[in-house]
Order: structure tokens, then sequence, then C-alpha cells
């Protein structure tokens, strides 16, 4: 069977039957009056969740959808018969958008809901309801209302409660077959998946979950590259996601980390939400020589990022349970903590020493000469006698004595 999730339909609802204009004509009623029935009301077009469809299939090549008219009224007060509504079954988790403005119009997420899409007219009225006491032969009756008309975008998104992610031949499909009664196609080549597999996985105490496997993702996947970008939209409803890393890929470029990286980037493009969802990590392929190689140094990177590991082998069977216990641990209490490690501590810098400058050469301080301290004479040195100022009176006093001798 084809697997379609996205289509685009025209419906049409039925049309209200016209109210009739008749009068009694019987035998011995005199004046009997206008007796001109009702219209039918049109068929409304409903559409309803069945848990048992997966896929849009029929809509695709079925896109017109008109629902019934009802039918017009008649005489001897006889109504017109309404008409059937228009049951459109579609699978649970279908999204209804106008395809004018993309408006969503409804989800039907759970099974059995219902949705009218558009509303079937209302029938008219006969003449014998404008009958009055003064108006006692109306010769007119109401026509019915047109019933609406649209076109419409179905979009599925599959109810899964886990979803696979990994690039091409990860071993998703593996997965689900060994957890699952799914058997969905399974070959050694990229690109082997390319619709959505549903499967449901029996897990202890009676308690189960669906886990979804889509194509794989590749660089550039919410852009449009490969296959990924027009089935993820299948694992938004997932609580949990599983990532599988493909650890025997060989290729350029092609490491565990990088392809984790890259992986996370797509989702985290296409939606955030998504990007925020539990992951559970599990490197895959353990069973090839090289692959088990590349695991001791992919754990201990993604350790210093504070995210744990789960290390499969689907082919083999190894880790499978230990990847389902934290899976369901996730999914039925809410409890994240086995998804994160502790980072290893972070060696403990060595306190830079402060090389201490270097010292400079003791410069030779400048001894400041002393002053030279007058020496005394020595004793018995004969003084100068001072030199006595000779003043002009006693110039004159010698003079005249000079005179008189």
């Amino acid at each position: 069977m084809k697997f379609v999730d996205e289509v685009r339909i025209y419906v049409k609802a039925g049309d209200g039957g016209n109210g009739a204009v008749a009068f009694r004509r019987e035998k011995f009623v005199e004046r009997g009056g206008p007796s001109g029935g009702d219209g039918g009301n049109g068929g409304s077009v409903v559409f309803v969740a069945d848990p048992q469809l997966t896929t849009l299939l029929d809509f695709r090549y079925q896109q017109h959808h008109r629902a019934r008219n009802g039918e017009n009224g008649m005489g001897s007060d006889c109504n017109g018969r309404a008409a059937e509504d228009l049951i459109l079954k579609v699978p649970a988790g279908t999204l209804i958008r106008d395809a004018g403005t993309g408006e969503l119009l409804a989800d039907l997420s759970d099974p059995g809901q219902r949705f009218v899409a558009a509303q079937g007219g209302r029938g008219g009225l006969g003449n014998m309801n404008f009958a009055t006491s003064t108006r006692q032969t109306p010769r007119f009756a109401q026509d019915g209302t047109k019933g609406e008309e649209c076109t419409l975008i179905l979009e599925l998104k599959l109810l899964a409660d886990v979803g696979l992610l990994g690039f091409p031949n990860a071993g998703k499909s593996t997965l689900i077959s060994r957890v699952s009664r799914a058997r969905p196609k399974i070959a050694d080549y990229p690109f082997t998946t390319l619709v959505p597999n549903l499967g449901m996985v029996q897990y202890k105490d009676s308690l189960s979950f669906v886990m979804a496997d889509i194509p794989g993702l590749i660089e550039g996947a919410s852009e449009g590259v490969g296959l990924g970008h027009q089935f993820l939209r299948h694992v938004e409803r997932c609580k949990v996601l599983i990532h599988l890393l493909d650890m025997g890929a060989e290729g350029e470029g092609r490491e565990p980390l990088r392809d984790f990286d890259i992986l996370n980037r797509e989702l985290e493009r296409y939606s955030a939400e998504l990007a925020k969802k539990p992951q559970v990590v599990a490197p895959n392929k353990l069973d090839l020589t090289h692959g088990r190689e590349r695991l001791e140094a992919f754990t201990a990177a993604m350790r210093k990022r504070g995210i744990a590991v789960f290390p499969v082998s689907c082919a083999t069977g190894e880790g499978l349970q230990a990847l389902l216990d934290v899976t369901a641990e996730v999914l039925f209490t809410g409890r994240t903590g086995k998804l994160h490690v502790e980072p290893p501590e972070k060696p403990a810098r060595k306190a830079a020493v402060k090389k201490a400058p270097a010292k400079k050469a003791p410069t030779k301080k400048k001894v400041p000469t002393k002053k030279k301290v007058p020496t005394k004479k020595k004793a018995g040195a004969a003084k100068k006698a001072p030199a006595r100022r000779v003043t002009k009176a006693a110039a004159k006093v010698g003079r005249a004595k000079g005179r008189r001798s």
C-alpha cells in the first residue's frame, strides 16, 4: 500500500431544499388554505479520525467530495427529507488546514474525534409557515440556503511515542524489526526506507508503546535535501527520540560525533521544539571491529558534553534491553536523569608563578663629598692685628700736633 501523508481536496456541503407553495384541494374542504411543506437540510462534510487508517491514499485519487442536497418541500404539509452527512474517515493524527490561508482548522489526534469542515445548507420554509389572519393565502415560500464549500489540505502526522533518528543505513529498520512485529524492508544500501514504519513494542508489566521509523536524514534535510524533510513531521508528536549512530560508517567526513552534530543541527532548523525533545543516544553496529574501536573515543567525547550513551548492536541484539529500559523510563515517568552524566573534572590549572622582575645591578651611590671643615690654625701663630679705621677727627688732631712741634 502506498503511503501518502499530504493531500489537497475540495469539499462541498449539500444545499438546503426549497419550501413548497401549495394549497389544499380536497373535496368537502372549503378554503383549505396553504399546505406547502419545508425543504430538508443539506448534508454536512464531517471528518472522523479512524485509528485503523495509516495513510491518506484514498484522498489522493478522489479529491472532490460533495454531500447530498436536501429535498424540496411538498404539498399536503409534507416536508422534504434532510440529506445525510458525508463522513470522511482519516487516520488519527491528521491536521486539517485551509488551503488559502494555511490556518489550522482541526487536529484530529484522538480516535473518533469529529470535525465539521463544511456545514450543510438550511431548508427553506413552505408557504404554510407564512399564513396569518390577514394573509390567509400566501403564494410564496422560502428558498434553501447554499451549503459551505472550501479547499483543504490534509496533513498526516503519525501518532507514535518513540521516534528513530539517524543517517541512512544506521540500522533503524533493523532495530524496529527486533523489538516489534514490524517488518520493514532491510537492505545494505542507503535510503532503503522510503516511507515511515510503525511498530508496537511490548514492554514489561503489560506496558507497550508505539515506535516510528522514518527515512534517514542527511545534511540539509531541513531544507528539503534527501527524503527526511517530508517525513520529519512524523516524529514531531513523539515524546522520546532514539538517535542511532552508525559506528561503522566509512567515507569522507563520516565520523560518529560529526554525524551527531549535523543531525541535531537539522532538527533545530526544522523545529526548535523537536530539537528539545529528550534523546537517547545509541551507537550502533558494535558487531563490527572498527565500530567497537570507535566507541571509546566517542563515549569520552559525549561524556565531556554530559551526555550518556547506550551502545547497541541491532544485528546481534547486544544492549537492546538496556536501551528499551531507559527509553521506557523516560516515556512513562518523565525522568531524564539517566540520559545525562557528569562530565569529568577538568584538571586544576597550575597557579601561574609570577616571574620576579630582573633585579638591576645595584648602581654605586655617589658618596656626597664632605665639606672641608676649616682647620684651626696652630697656636703660636701670630695673629694679624686688625687694621684700625682712622677717622677724620683723629687725622685732624694728628696734623695739629705736627704743626706745634
